[in-house]
């Protein structure tokens, strides 16, 4: 009996789907994966748990975020090994503190876990690799940008969270990018600990001792709106410079209105995003040049991977905006 093209076709795809039936599935019910981080309430982490849980929706496994609501890295340490206890398929985290959270990192590796740092490292540890931006870079960045705003003069104040070694090198940034602007001067650097109030009550207090301050190079995601709220509220919109970092809807909004000069913007959706798809290939070892990355003698993915920044101001703002996705908030 002859067959026809179309019934060879249907039958070559039933025949396809009974032994994808037969072969166990790549991914199992039970994994589980985690983001653990500190202030995962801020726009950039939200933005960071829309990419973490597209991925996991796409791979067919689970993931969820946890940490403190507050910049606190002793909470992030109790989430961090919480979810390591649980010993699930493997753990993404932001390091607000190297010298808390590299026991608990390197406990984790050694129980198997694989552990991927995102936006912030932990280099000295034994997590497998970085996704994230390049913070010096950044902070050259910043420091440019700045420089060109205030056309080579002006006393410049940072903010940022000393400490945390992401923020550290983009403070290191803005100092090599300013070697170069003689006539720019770092006065003080200022500590918000991650909190739009702390960074507007500084500003707030500098200026009422009638402190010279021509710019101001916020170097976290809370700054940028807590100093423009602060010069806002004192009328000195426009007069004092503002570079901020990061896209959270407060300094987009303070960009359209004046209020801020320039941000500089990470991609926290690509860093949990991917992250997540590579802790997924060290748990299945679907890199093939080692038997198991655990006894590999180098892990088998890059070490370090830059996920790059941009730089927005009111010139690309409408178009920035109008290029962002909608990611629904998690509920």
């Amino acid at each position: 009996m002859k067959l026809h093209s179309g019934s060879l076709a249907f039958s070559a795809v039933l025949l396809g789907a009974a032994l994808a039936a037969c072969q166990e599935p790549y991914h199992q019910k039970e994994e589980q994966y985690y983001l653990i981080s500190a202030n995962i309430n801020l726009p950039y982490w939200q933005e960071a748990e829309a990419g973490l849980r597209d991925a996991a929706t796409g791979m067919g496994v689970k993931a969820e975020m946890d940490g403190p609501a507050t910049f606190s890295p002793k909470e992030e340490l109790d989430a961090f090994q919480k979810a390591a206890a649980l010993h699930p398929a493997g753990i993404l985290v932001s390091v607000t503190s190297q010298d808390l959270l590299k026991p608990a990192i390197d406990a984790a590796a050694l129980q198997g876990i694989p552990v991927i740092c995102i936006d912030a490292d932990a280099p000295d540890s034994h997590r497998v690799l970085f996704v994230g931006t390049d913070s010096f870079r950044a902070g050259q960045e910043s420091g440019k940008r700045m420089a060109d705003i205030l056309k080579g003069q002006g006393q410049v104040i940072i903010i940022t969270v000393p400490g945390q070694l992401n923020l550290d090198e983009r403070v290191r940034g803005v100092t090599d990018a300013l070697k170069k602007y003689p006539g720019i001067k770092i006065t003080q650097t200022i500590d918000d600990k991650g909190d739009p109030r702390n960074a507007n009550d500084a500003v707030s207090a500098l200026l009422a001792k009638k402190e010279k301050v021509d710019g101001v190079i916020c170097l976290e995601a809370s700054g940028g709106s807590g100093v423009a709220e602060a010069l806002h509220r004192l009328d000195l919109t426009g007069k004092i410079a503002i570079v901020s970092f990061d896209k959270d809807p407060e300094t987009l909004d303070a960009i359209e209105k004046g209020w801020i000069n320039a941000t500089i913007v990470q991609k926290p959706y690509i860093m949990a995003y991917y992250g997540l798809k590579f802790a997924d290939d060290l748990h299945h070892n679907a890199v093939h040049e080692f038997k198991d990355w655990r006894t590999a003698p180098a892990a088998p993915l890059p070490a370090w991977i830059d996920t790059g920044t941009a730089t927005v101001d009111k010139k690309n703002l409408a178009a920035f905006r109008e290029a962002l996705a909608a990611h629904p908030k998690p509920l």
